[in-house]
């Protein structure tokens, strides 16, 4: 299982959200590079990086950003927020990025995201599924839609959809925990999914019940940045349960 750190950005700043509430936000650094530079010298070889103004501003913000982290590091870097469009996702990815999370367009605009998946491929575009209760969030998890993530990942993954990164909103920064039941039931649903991990992970024990899950990653921030997981520890959990068909996001 790949264990992968993340940095969230608003105004240039790596930051944390509590619960998806933007007006709850904890900032760790002012300086994303440096952030990312410190991961891949800990030994992580993966990184998430969430535009969340760009998530909010229904663009892409801060593409500068992840150019950097892209030219400075050698980290597999995966995307998110606030693609919205073809070209705007080839300038992520001519940007560095080598993954590209859809979310909220996945709801609002199928069409073009299963023309991504046609055209890219689904080793690139990844299903972003956020969810509030049973529902699929969007617009920065500020909106809920009327989609339950049961026919939501369905129809996705009859489209050739296989990599998902899967958040629990409420959980999302709060150390709570995974969703355990949630991901339990994904993978019963769509066994054959890659299932990345985010929101609530507080331990390395938390960790290995998503190893233990099936889950092919997992998303960390808060616990990484509060020494709750250490790096040593993480990268030696990933480095045990590696294998050729684990790569993710």
């Amino acid at each position: 299982m790949t264990v992968i750190p993340a940095i969230d950005i608003i105004d240039g700043q790596v930051v944390r959200l509590a619960g998806g509430d933007y007006a709850q936000q904890t900032t760790y650094s002012s300086n994303p590079l440096e952030v990312a530079q410190q991961f891949e010298t800990d030994g992580y070889t993966h990184l998430h990086v969430v535009d969340l103004d760009g998530a909010k501003a229904s663009r892409v913000v801060n593409l500068p950003i992840l150019e950097s982290i892209c030219t400075h590091t050698g980290l597999h870097v995966d995307f998110g927020g606030g693609v919205k469009s073809t070209s705007e996702l080839e300038r992520v990815l001519g940007a560095g990025a080598q993954q590209v999370t859809a979310g909220s367009i996945a709801v609002k605009d199928p069409g073009t995201v299963l023309n991504w998946l046609e055209k890219f491929g689904p080793e690139v575009i990844i299903l972003g599924m956020d969810i509030r209760g049973s529902r699929i969030a969007v617009h920065g998890w500020q909106e809920k839609s009327a989609l339950d993530w049961p026919k939501f990942l369905a129809d996705y993954f009859r489209a050739g959809a296989r990599r998902v990164v899967c958040t629990d909103v409420a959980r999302d920064g709060m150390m709570s925990g995974p969703a355990e039941d949630l991901y339990r039931e994904i993978l019963e649903q769509q066994p054959e999914v890659s299932l990345v991990a985010s929101g609530g992970i507080r331990s390395l024990a938390d960790l290995e019940c998503c190893v233990e899950l099936g889950c092919a990653g997992a998303i960390v921030g808060k616990a990484i940045y509060e020494g709750q997981i250490l790096a040593r520890e993480a990268v030696a959990l990933q480095t045990r349960t590696e294998s050729p068909t684990a790569e993710t996001s």
